[in-house]
């Protein structure tokens, strides 16, 4: 069973920076993709970034410059590092890991349940 577990968030004022740490447990197969994605209030799941077990990155256009994501295959666990936090970086942050067992199987999605980062002005 693959569970995804994340942690970091909090309550910080605008400026500040904070990062955001997921730790998957359970047989990971390798090559897979982590990445964090968040959610504000009455808006849609969104892709915030995203790294291949290669090493390979992807943001979105808004937080290219001020996210960065991070990973350490041998301890299954990414991280996103929040520079200049913005009032409307507020969102809860989940990740994702994405992984086929095999190569003849499709890729499976596995979130975590999510941690709220709060960005006052």
């Amino acid at each position: 069973q693959v569970q995804l577990v994340e942690s970091g968030g909090g309550l910080v004022q605008a400026g500040e920076s904070l990062s955001v740490s997921c730790v998957a447990s359970g047989i990971i197969f390798s090559p897979n993709t982590m990445g964090w994605y968040r959610q504000a209030p009455g808006k849609q799941r969104e892709l915030v970034a995203t790294i291949t077990s290669g090493g390979n990155t992807n943001y979105a256009d808004s937080v290219k410059g001020r996210f960065t994501i991070s990973r350490d295959n041998a301890k299954n666990t990414v991280t996103l590092q929040i520079d200049s936090l913005k009032p409307e970086d507020t969102a809860v942050y989940y990740c994702r890991l994405t992984m086929s067992m095999s190569i003849v199987m499709p890729r499976k999605d596995y979130w975590g349940q999510g941690t709220q980062v709060t960005v006052s002005s």
